[in-house]
């Protein structure tokens, strides 16, 4: 008759088999109470957050594509392919039109825009075409538009003129913020405010601020030069000078003073061919040849 014996080490190990079994399950109910606590939480059913998971894993999907696409030049030649359909369907810039113009020579924004002549209309940079355009010095501002299927609009925004710089070899039209337009002649700067001297270009809106402080002598002030740096030299229209003080301030109200003497002993049209108010609250005024005649009187007969 056999014996069969029994192994207490094989007994251990199957009851820490069942303790290891027992407790995996007791973990895995922990878990799945926390998770269906943490789900109880979230405002979305469970068919929710899956259908939720599923549109996540789509658009990963879907940004992959995208971005293999891009890298194998598919949106460049589907681009493409669009603006040569665009241009057979007659969807290609055939015609210009340029508004806004009264100054400047039209030629020169021609120029510029009809390089993009049979230009698929999608192809069309317009952004490009406007910074090309605000190159031009009479060009303020620019809108460039298009009205399918073939037109661009052009609307220029010009710069308006406003004095004449004097340069050693030529004069120039510059506008209220001292731009220069073009070179013009000695006869088409007539009637203009003629501005001279080292960076008075740059200060022309200075010199507005300061002719505002005295309306009344505006229209009599014929040239300005900007002498040193500092100060301003007014030249009227009787070919009488006003040495102005140097300083914003300084020089309006020397200004402001100049014109209530004016106004009160007629100083413009008389005599006097200079005005140095370089040190106010005086007044120096220079007479041609008085100073001969001076000399003429104290000399001994």
């Amino acid at each position: 008759m056999a014996v069969v014996k029994r192994s207490a080490k094989g007994l251990r190990r199957a009851t820490r088999a069942n303790t290891r079994t027992a407790q995996a399950r007791r973990a895995k109910a922990r878990t799945s109470r926390v998770v269906d606590a943490l789900m109880g939480l979230l405002p979305f059913t469970e068919e929710q957050l899956h259908r939720i998971f599923l549109f996540g894993i789509f658009a990963l999907v879907a940004a992959a594509g995208w971005f293999l696409a891009s890298a194998a030049g598919f949106f460049v030649f589907a681009q493409a392919h669009l603006a040569a359909v665009a241009a057979d369907s007659g969807f290609a810039v055939r015609h210009v039109r340029v508004t806004g113009i009264e100054r400047m020579n039209e030629q020169r924004v021609y120029e510029r825009v009809l390089a993009q002549r049979d230009t698929p209309m999608p192809r069309v940079d317009l952004a490009a075409i406007r910074s090309d355009l605000m190159e031009l010095a009479w060009v303020k501002d620019a809108r460039v538009s298009r009205q399918l299927p073939d037109l661009l609009v052009v609307d220029i925004v010009e710069r308006q003129p406003h004095a004449v710089l004097r340069k050693p070899d030529r004069l120039v039209l510059i506008d209220r913020e001292g731009v220069e337009l073009e070179p013009v002649s000695a006869n088409a700067a007539r009637g203009r405010l003629e501005i001279s001297g080292p960076g008075a270009g740059r200060r022309v809106g200075e010199l507005e601020h300061l002719l505002d402080a005295a309306p009344a002598l505006r229209p009599q002030v014929k040239a300005a030069e900007w002498v040193g740096n500092r100060r301003w030299n007014l030249t009227f229209k009787t070919a009488q000078v006003l040495a102005l003080p140097q300083g914003d301030e300084e020089s309006a109200s020397a200004l402001i003073s100049f014109a209530r003497l004016d106004g009160q002993n007629r100083l413009l049209g008389g005599k006097v061919e200079t005005f140095d108010m370089r040190a106010p609250p005086r007044i120096y005024m220079r007479i041609p040849g008085r100073a001969e005649q001076v000399l003429g009187a104290v000399e001994p007969s």
